[in-house]
């Protein structure tokens, strides 16, 4: 069963699981459960997803129960007035606060090698929450070091806090497409970690129907608490 967050007459949020699908794709042909059909089986109606998580990012994710429900959420989401907000742990030090605008070339399964890539903009707002040392070498350095990040995206591209954040060189531990496979080692091998460690932890926007403030939110899973015990500043 999903973890309910929020439920209404029009709408339903879930706390989504790292590596659960939103619904089945031909990508994913061997997966078969996704969010969609086991909240629709718990609930016993159906769902629209509103918007979308990567397969392994883990934390709100925001369904519509009717068409009409969807099709207003839609064009709150389209006006850019949802805030979303997501806590990630990534490689090394981040020591300031920063805004990331910087276009992604837009990720196309089956692009023929002749065809231009397109680009997109993508804005991400990032803050430092907490700074971790691990007293153990990993790689040329003495010490593993990382840091516990706040990221809110201004711009909805697909993979783009991971892409964002390996374009700063602090990619995101357990991301094994833009990561740092020796710092994933380091975290499955230390401690048990097998995941991406991005999570979406709050959703705000005005209710689609009536126009109240919606604000949903999750706690991070116990993966995120790892180096709770090593040194901080």
């Amino acid at each position: 069963m999903l973890e309910i967050l929020y439920q209404d007459d029009h709408y339903i949020a879930v706390d989504k699981p790292a590596g659960l699908l939103v619904h089945r794709t031909q990508i994913d042909q061997s997966e078969s459960q996704a969010c969609v059909q086991i909240l629709r089986n718990q609930i016993g109606r159906r769902v629209y997803p509103c918007h979308r998580l990567d397969k392994a990012t883990s934390g709100v994710l925001f369904f519509a129960l009717s068409p009409e429900a969807l099709a207003a959420a839609n064009k709150v989401f389209a006006s850019g007035g949802v805030e979303k907000i997501y806590l990630a742990l990534v490689r090394g030090w981040v020591t300031e606060a920063g805004r990331l605008d910087y276009p992604l070339v837009l990720e196309e399964e089956g692009r023929g090698e002749n065809t231009l890539p397109k680009v997109q903009d993508a804005v991400t707002a990032y803050r430092p929450l907490k700074r971790f040392e691990v007293n153990k070498p990993l790689g040329r350095y003495q010490t593993a070091r990382f840091s516990l990040i706040e990221l809110r995206p201004e711009t909805g591209r697909r993979h783009q806090l991971r892409r964002h954040m390996a374009h700063l060189r602090h990619p995101i531990i357990g991301d094994t497409t833009h990561g740092d496979g020796l710092q994933n080692r380091f975290f499955r091998d230390e401690f048990n970690c097998h995941r991406l460690l991005l999570t979406a932890i709050s959703l705000k926007l005005a209710h689609p129907i009536n126009g109240g403030e919606l604000h949903i939110q999750t706690s991070p899973t116990e993966e995120f608490f790892h180096l709770n015990d090593s040194a901080m500043t």
